[in-house]
């Protein structure tokens, strides 16, 4: 089961603080789900002078059960950065269509 996660950080004085604390777990986490298959793509969403303000995931797991499992761990929300979760289950069609090789990135200067 495929979703697409939507994460909102607070807003208030302390929420760069938060992220920053839980940060370093966020992404080991990140590379175990990477690793074992279950995360596909990632993103910090960004603010208009470029703070990360939230997340973005599309993640891949046998069942919901083990989506909400992933999810009750996650860093961001056991330290209190995500104040806002959208999930959307989703279905994307032939994603490896969407895989690029390093070479093609670099070749655009990212």
């Amino acid at each position: 089961m495929q979703f697409l996660v939507v994460a909102h950080d607070g807003t208030d004085s302390m929420a760069m603080e938060r992220r920053m604390k839980a940060r370093p777990s966020h992404l080991e986490l990140g590379d175990e789900l990477l690793a074992n298959g279950h995360l596909w793509y990632a993103a910090a969403l960004t603010g208009e002078n470029g703070e990360m303000i939230g997340s973005m995931y599309m993640v891949d797991f046998e069942s919901k059960k083990e989506f909400d499992d992933w999810l009750s761990k996650e860093p961001y929300v056991i330290g209190d950065v995500w104040r806002k979760i959208e999930v959307f289950p989703c279905n994307t069609r032939n994603p490896w269509q969407f895989n690029r090789p390093k070479e093609f990135f670099e070749a655009r200067g990212k």
